[in-house]
């Protein structure tokens, strides 16, 4: 349970207050959940084992008293000589970092401040075990212990001003021309390389979430993991995202596709001089004809698509979903067709719920992005993923900066979901690409959802 008074980012509750909420918490809940968190507490608090936590708030069910974040991660950083909690919260679309000194109260107070917001999922790795909690449909905290995860916790634990996913000395970067040969990310670089290494962020965390929760299976080398970015363009994402999973020690294989033959020839020669043509290969081909591209290979566990232009995001989500790939993730581009539509209905100022909104052509066009990525998202929903929207870069490096995260959960979508879709497509008189792409998928799983009803 919750104390009364909700706690705010970036104010801590004072001591008086976090004992009389950790009080309040103890009273209400049962002794395993108490339990529980204090496991949870204890691991936390030991820089010395801790490697990474996450707590999510799950959206199969409306909690009576959401947390103020939907997510949390957790790490230990060496900052400036000192150890501290690194600690990001997810607000919407937004997230915020605060770091505390695990040698005074602080980082006491804030994960004492966390474990009251009533995450429904916690997974906290260490270099011995990890440790996971997982809310069910009563409310009750059901926890399970695992091995250790598959990164060390030298990887996580040093200054985050110098922390890279890849350090700019790598190889791979400089044959990308992202770096120099002394190093240093060249200047007319610098937000691809910052785009990279954001997106990098987030698939090494996808990655480690869905190692731990089976839905990736473990990689060997008899059954290495399988990663295809659709439209990798100059292959910056499918070069950086082979270069991880070799750092990290997991095998794999990586397809990179696209329609230019400019981009095969160019991108299959960097392959060969960097010694990856066995598992890092390169096809031409349309992201619509993913499949065909790829030639009767098995179906990839991670479908990767940055920046695919307009319909393209929608046929790389459309591919993965066919594929039934455990995790996606894609961040768009440039969306007209939705925007397109809008100006279609709008007839002056008629035929939407809120003409308004549409009428001049900068709110239609942030509008058309809006409703966009949220019928993206709600669409793969009722396929049977779990999708999270946030910003995985800020801004001033690329104003396309919304990345969408799906993993493959198998869960039914409710006869409520659906109404949502049919009534938001109707009010605003919109087909999302990904609904057409996808007719045949949603027709199917709408009748098995009918059967139930």
């Amino acid at each position: 349970m919750r104390c009364a008074a909700p706690v705010r980012l970036g104010n801590p509750p004072s001591h008086r207050q976090e004992r009389r909420c950790l009080t309040a918490v103890a009273a209400v809940d049962s002794d395993a959940e108490a339990t529980a968190l204090s496991d949870v507490r204890a691991l936390l608090l030991d820089p010395a084992r801790l490697v990474r936590a996450v707590a999510s708030v799950s959206g199969s069910r409306a909690a009576p008293a959401p947390p103020a974040a939907s997510r949390a991660e957790l790490r230990p950083v060496l900052l400036k000589g000192e150890l501290r909690l690194s600690v990001q919260q997810f607000v919407g679309t937004q997230a915020f970092t605060t770091n505390h000194a695990f040698s005074d109260q602080s980082a006491a107070t804030a994960v004492s401040a966390l474990l009251l917001q009533r995450f429904d999922n916690w997974r906290v790795e260490t270099s011995q075990e990890t440790l996971t909690l997982t809310r069910n449909r009563r409310g009750q905290l059901a926890s399970r212990r695992a091995p250790p995860p598959l990164i060390s916790s030298e990887a996580l634990s040093h200054d985050r001003s110098k922390a890279r996913m890849l350090e700019p000395g790598s190889p791979v970067l400089q044959a990308l021309g992202i770096c120099s040969a002394d190093g240093k990310v060249k200047a007319a670089k610098a937000d691809k390389f910052a785009q990279v290494d954001a997106f990098l962020r987030t698939l090494d965390v996808a990655v480690t979430e869905a190692l731990a929760a089976r839905r990736l299976p473990p990689p060997s080398a008899a059954r290495p993991l399988r990663l295809v970015d659709l439209g990798c363009g100059n292959a910056y994402l499918t070069f950086a995202s082979y270069a991880l999973m070799l750092q990290r020690g997991l095998p794999c294989t990586v397809v990179g596709v696209d329609v230019k033959a400019q981009a095969l020839e160019r991108n299959s020669a960097l392959a060969a001089q960097l010694g990856w043509t066995e598992s890092c290969s390169f096809v031409q081909g349309s992201i619509r004809d993913a499949s065909a591209a790829l030639q009767g290979r098995e179906a990839p566990h991670v479908v990767l698509a940055l920046h695919a232009c307009d319909t393209a995001t929608d046929d790389a989500l459309a591919a993965a979903v066919r594929w039934r790939a455990p995790l996606v993730l894609a961040a768009p581009c440039c969306q007209h067709a939705v925007q397109t539509q809008l100006k279609a209905g709008n007839g002056g100022g008629g035929g939407h719920p809120h003409p308004m909104l549409s009428r001049h052509g900068v709110l239609r066009e942030r509008l058309g992005d809006v409703l966009t990525d949220a019928l993206r998202a709600h669409v793969l929903g009722l396929l049977g993923y779990r999708v999270g929207v946030s910003e995985f870069v800020g801004s001033e490096h690329t104003p396309r900066n919304v990345l969408l995260r799906a993993d493959l959960t198998e869960k039914s979508a409710q006869a409520e979901d659906w109404r949502q879709l049919d009534m938001l497509c109707a009010d605003w008189g919109i087909q999302p690409p990904l609904a057409d792409a996808l007719h045949t998928e949603l027709a199917a799983a709408r009748a098995r959802a009918q059967c139930f009803t």
